[in-house]
């Protein structure tokens, strides 16, 4: 059974065009994937992530566990507020998935996983729990508005309540303000300034028609897929999955290694494999023939295999096709793609593409 966010009418009634996304139904776009691109780049969007998980966890040893579930170390989340993007990881050290967390206080810390993992994530945490006497509930009674862009911050905090708009307009990046039974964190997964709001199901029809009073423009799953993938971040399932360690996937700075004393799920899995020389590469690709990068397409140099596309599409910023890839550590600067049989060059360059509206490189590839 496909389900539905409390947003749902606001989009077929807004002109979205709905598909199933991991068991949901949500908008891809409202008319033009296109424009809703160059909306958050240039302006302001919104788009409705209340199809992924907000998981709250408590109790006095909260702490320590997520020390030893995430990779990444939450020892370093002091400040009310704060998040961490971390890797959950399984004993092999592949990625079980990629999330936020967020500290409330010394007893209690927020979560927010991905909407395809959101029924094994919830299994895992709660297995890898019980020991620790934590609290796992999953919030499926909040809704989750993500609005982004160069005038995302100017246009909601005048919607938010005067208490909660006061602390989110002081918000660094990464942290977030908690107010009643709304959260508003100064994160997002566009490459641009903004905020994911979490709110009561109840309230969220509300503040949605309001930023759209306010000028904030609907944007879809594609818009959000794109801005991401300029933006060089990961997508779980493309660009990795539990076969892949973060090692391999670009995320080495979410690995914590001190102390070493800190024994997190996947450590000694991911010890043995830390200074291998044979670990895959992951680069971005800029395609310099005709065609559109597509994931799974194979990359070769002087006939040689040396990787795959795990993410590629059409980048409207740059106007032209990019791609995240993982391949072998002896991938040169450049190296061909197959594309319906051909093989077409493309550049390796270093992502991110795109950030807060800025091109971070040039039009040979390197950094600008």
């Amino acid at each position: 059974m496909t389900m539905k966010t409390v947003l749902n009418e606001l989009h077929r009634a807004g002109g979205g065009r709905m598909v199933s996304f991991a068991g949901w139904d949500m908008p891809v776009h409202y008319g033009s994937q296109m424009e809703e691109h160059h909306t958050v780049r240039q302006s302001a969007g919104m788009f409705d992530v209340s199809h992924m998980l907000v998981v709250d966890l408590a109790g006095e040893r909260t702490r320590p566990f997520l020390q030893y579930l995430l990779a990444n170390d939450v020892a370093r989340l002091q400040t009310e507020g704060k998040a961490l993007y971390s890797c959950m990881l399984n004993q092999q050290g592949g990625v079980i998935d990629d999330l936020i967390t967020y500290y409330l206080r010394d007893d209690a810390f927020r979560m927010v996983v991905n909407a395809g993992c959101a029924d094994k994530d919830l299994a895992w945490i709660k297995q890898q729990a019980e020991p620790f006497a934590v609290t796992v509930t999953p919030r499926r009674d909040l809704a989750m508005i993500a609005v982004q862009g160069p005038q995302a911050r100017e246009k909601t905090l005048p919607l938010l309540s005067p208490v909660l708009a006061k602390a989110a307009a002081e918000l660094p990046v990464f942290h977030a303000a908690v107010h009643d039974d709304w959260c508003v964190a100064r994160t997002g997964y566009t490459g641009e300034d903004g905020f994911e709001i979490m709110l009561p199901e109840a309230e969220a029809p509300i503040l949605w028609q309001a930023l759209a009073d306010a000028g904030v423009s609907p944007c879809g799953l594609g818009a959000r897929d794109t801005l991401r993938l300029e933006a060089g971040m990961n997508l779980y399932g493309s660009d990795m999955d539990e076969q892949c360690s973060p090692l391999e996937a670009g995320l080495n700075w979410t690995l914590a290694w001190e102390p070493e004393t800190r024994n997190f799920i996947g450590r000694k899995a991911l010890e043995a494999k830390r200074t291998a020389v044979d670990n895959k590469r992951f680069v971005g690709l800029l395609l310099e023939g005709r065609g559109v990068l597509r994931n799974h397409q194979r990359l070769f140099s002087d006939g040689v295999e040396m990787g795959e596309v795990t993410s590629g599409g059409f980048a409207p910023t740059l106007q032209r096709s990019i791609a995240l890839a993982r391949v072998l550590p002896g991938t040169g600067e450049t190296c061909t793609v197959e594309i319906r049989g051909k093989q077409v060059p493309v550049k390796v360059v270093r992502p991110p593409f795109v950030r807060k509206g800025k091109v971070c490189i040039n039009i040979e590839g390197e950094k600008s």
